[in-house]
């Protein structure tokens, strides 16, 4: 147990697999946790100790689904191997840790989602905070640094299951479920993370990589990830590209409230399917493709040439139907390329994996001969990169062809992996194994000739190896020279000294073969490796076609235009539509609505009865400046899209019962975040601010909320509200104007239009909802009675409901007095304009109709 607790010293924090033969043992506190976590058996072993150490195991070759398992609860596992051969071990077998595997560090690909980065983050603490992040799968490694403002918002771009911290740093509150690794604080030292970096990618300085002294918050940040890394790997980081630094204004951040609000890439109820944004968007053939699909969504760009670039490119495939088929179905075919070649230069890529890869490089001529066909491809610059980039790794993929089978194993020993011919020891080898068994084959049947026993065979296991088996009505036949090594119920079980000397040979070429074909794919990995910037910047540029091929499919079936993009305030669109609802409904369905907001209406009061569709035109709205921005097309006729630097929205009501907040605390530091965000530059949509309060407090407050954005922030602004007091604000805010969702009525039924119209409402049409919700009749039936006591001002508590004995007539003397009548002397025309008297005057009519 003592090579055991050296190696569990040096890996405290993480379970250790430790190699005994064919199986990985656990032992003391890690045997119980996997025992407890996996339902392994816990057994104990004496190691020659005064006590039992606990004990629990997995087989080798079951090995990757405990890991996973254990993984995916938050676990860190170091793997510890036996780094030489027992059988040639003087004494105690050498064993090291090969690997670490963490949350935020996996390398399978069958571990992880294809449609997402798997980002491990680090943070250097400060004003500004340096972050850094690292995906081991795809090799890309991220520079940014961030005011604590915009800290959320990069790490919902992330999206990140490990982050590194120094030690004793309080993890930053909006984490989620991540495991937080600490580090010391000097790994967080920026002047030796410049070395390190330098170090690592054999550069004089960093200067090649564009980072600066502003960027040091980020560098320290990347020092200390990447010795992390580097502790996780001891093999090596060969996959890791050189660092990419993000500036501050390139992307517009996006806040938890809008990812989740606007359902960008995840539903708000888990589990629901097709109500993200990124679903409606993903028509992508690669993974690679879709990750990158995701990263765009979820940063959308801020510089007008970068947007208009993207869309030039989409419009060239919008515009070629037949062009853009050929490069979708040539894409199709390719694998995911980043992943394959980062477990290759990592040495950890199976024969199959090659394989895959080969296939993905053999496609590429295919996508080039789409590429270079495209109509009009000249009007796009983007395109135009892209074809002068394009790299058909020709090297690469011949050697991959000429080395491996058609069909290889996915793993070295199931089978042959090398095809004849590409490695001559190798063949040798595989001659000498073949040989042998050909050899022990055709004794069967001399070995019969030769005694007589027609039932005589040869047989193999590992532990006696190959013999001969005799059942026991025959041992009178067995010769002399045969000699007995096992007796079964039924037969006897013989080697002979010829057999034996072949098996010799047989296992010896096996063993031989085995470790030669070893070396044959840790060659074609290497290969990899040396070309692993060459891949790495094809497998970007196909993930960036395939991109543009998805979002112009989008655009041609779904009839997205265009955008028109401009630096001024302006935001109008025509026939603008909801993209997901759009698509939940039968074609032709969804009414589509125009929306203007410019220097002169900057502010939108959205009033109308509740399942009007407010929320809808809010997130419709929020929805088409994300996707031009991001570089998409839009669900609209005709779209002028002013660049906004951000997107706040707040929408919905739910507490926070771990945090202890109420659902107003909620909604009071939601809004609070936006008016302390936002800019004259911003896009503001607001959903019911103040209603999880009393009445004229919940008033109030949106009444002082929408001033403060028209007076102090002046940005563009739709508030949809019930609060029909604050439709007044068009009097004194010049640069606000009403608007309604129409509803038409009919009886007592209320048939909603959809349609989006100038003026307020003066009705939210609550307890029609509620009867088509299923209220039960009585309680509508009260709920009425109930409106009208409160509209006339009377104390409810405590009074009889009036008598109706002719729902049809009014009773104007006796009896009680009708809701309408006692509304109508609560009324006091002197103060009421013309046109709130009119209004009010339709309104006791319909519900006169009504009743």
């Amino acid at each position: 147990m003592q090579q055991y607790r050296e190696i569990k010293a040096r890996h405290a924090d993480a379970v250790l697999f430790f190699r005994m033969g064919d199986f990985f043992e656990m032992f003391n506190e890690d045997a119980k946790l996997a025992a407890r976590e996996l339902g392994l058996t816990l057994t104990s072993r004496n190691n020659g100790g005064a006590a039992n150490v606990p004990l629990a195991g997995v087989p080798v070759k079951a090995a990757g689904e405990y890991l996973r398992r254990l993984v995916e609860l938050g676990h860190r596992v170091a793997i510890c191997e036996q780094v030489e051969d027992p059988k040639l071990a003087k004494g105690l077998v050498r064993r090291e840790v090969v690997e670490v595997v963490s949350p935020g560090a996996v390398l399978g690909h069958d571990w992880l989602d294809g449609n997402r980065n798997n980002f491990l983050i680090a943070l250097s603490p400060g004003t500004p905070t340096g972050v850094a992040a690292i995906d081991l799968s795809t090799g890309e490694f991220i520079l940014e640094t961030v005011e604590a403002a915009d800290l959320e918002s990069a790490f919902s771009r992330y999206d990140p299951r490990e982050i590194v911290l120094p030690a004793q740093t309080d993890p930053p509150p909006h984490l989620g479920r991540v495991v937080v690794t600490s580090r010391e604080g000097w790994d967080f030292d920026p002047d030796q993370a410049a070395e390190d970096l330098a170090r690592h990618f054999g550069l004089r300085g960093l200067d090649g990589l564009g980072i600066t002294d502003a960027d040091r918050p980020a560098l320290g940040a990347a020092g200390a990830l990447l010795r992390y890394a580097a502790d996780l790997q001891p093999a090596g980081l060969p996959q890791l590209a050189r660092p990419v630094v993000r500036r501050r204004g390139t992307a517009m951040p996006l806040d938890e409230m809008t990812r989740r609000n606007l359902e960008l890439v995840e539903p708000l109820r888990p589990g629901d399917r097709g109500v993200t944004l990124l679903e409606v968007l993903d028509r992508t053939v690669t993974a690679m493709g879709a990750r990158l699909l995701r990263q765009w969504l979820l940063a959308p760009l801020r510089d007008i040439e970068q947007i208009r670039a993207r869309h030039d490119a989409v419009a060239v495939l919008v515009g070629d139907a037949r062009g853009r088929e050929r490069l979708r179905e040539a894409l199709d075919g390719v694998r995911d390329i980043e992943r394959l070649s980062s477990r290759a230069a990592a040495r950890r890529a199976g024969p199959r994996d090659l394989a895959a890869l080969r296939d993905s490089l053999s496609r590429l001529p295919d996508v080039r001969s789409a590429l270079d066909g495209l109509t009009a491809r000249e009007s796009s610059a983007d395109l135009e990169r892209l074809a002068g980039e394009f790299d058909l790794l020709t090297d690469l993929r011949e050697l991959l062809a000429r080395s491996l089978v058609d069909d290889p194993p996915a793993a070295v020993g199931d089978g042959d992996s090398v095809r004849h011919g590409a490695d001559a020891e190798l063949d040798e080898a595989r001659d000498l194994r073949d040989g042998g068994k050909r050899y022990i084959a055709s004794l069967q049947a001399a070995e019969r000739d030769q005694t007589g026993i027609a039932s005589l065979k040869v047989g193999y296991n590992k532990v006696f190896g190959y013999y001969l088996e005799v059942t026991k009505a025959n041992r009178h036949a067995v010769p002399a020279h045969y000699e007995r090594r096992q007796t079964l119920t039924n037969a006897e079980r013989y080697v002979t000294p010829e057999l034996k000397e072949y098996e010799a040979k047989v296992l010896g070429a096996e063993a031989r073969l085995l470790e030669r074909e070893r070396e044959v794919l840790d060659g074609l990995c290497d290969a990899v490796a040396n070309r692993i910037a060459r891949v790495r910047l094809m497998a970007r540029s196909l993930a960036t076609l395939d991109v543009y091929g998805s979002l112009a499919e989008t655009a041609a079936r779904q009839r997205y235009v265009r955008p028109t993009m401009t630096e001024g305030m302006e935001l109008v669109l025509e026939g603008c539509r909801h993209p997901v609802v759009e698509r939940m409904l039968p074609p032709g369905k969804f009414i589509p609505n125009d929306v203007r907001l410019d220097d002169a209406a900057r502010v939108i009061l959205l009033t109308g009865p509740n399942m009007a569709g407010k929320s809808t035109i809010l997130r419709q709205v929020g929805h088409a400046v994300i996707l031009a921005q991001a570089g998409a097309f839009v669900p609209a006729e005709r779209a002028t899209i002013g660049i906004v630097d951000r997107v706040f929205t707040r929408v919905g009501a739910s507490d926070s019962l771990g945090r202890g907040q109420s659902t107003f605390m909620v909604e009071m530091n939601e809004t609070s975040a936006i008016l302390h965000g936002a800019t004259d530059r911003s896009l503001v949509l607001l959903d019911e601010i103040g209603r999880g309060t009393a009445t004229y407090d919940g008033v109030a407050i949106a009444w002082a909320v929408t001033e403060h954005l028209h007076d102090r922030i002046g940005c563009k602004t739709i508030f949809a509200t019930h609060y029909h007091e604050l439709t007044q604000l068009t009097e004194e805010l010049r640069h606000t104007r009403n608007f309604n969702v129409a509803v038409r009525e009919s009886g007592d039924e209320v048939i909603f239009l959809h349609r989006l119209e100038p003026g307020g409402a003066d009705r939210s049409y609550g307890i029609h909802v509620g009867r088509l919700a299923g209220l039960p009749a009585a309680v509508v039936t009260r709920a009425w009675e109930i409106l009208g006591l409160l509209e006339a001002g009377h104390h409810v508590a405590g009074m009889a409901p009036p008598a109706r004995t002719d729902p049809g007539q009014l009773t104007l003397f006796g009896g009680a007095d009708h809701p309408v009548l006692e509304a109508l002397r609560a009324l006091e025309p002197d103060t009421m304009t013309p046109l709130e008297a009119l209004q009010r005057l339709a309104d006791l009519k319909r519900r006169i109709e009504i009743d």
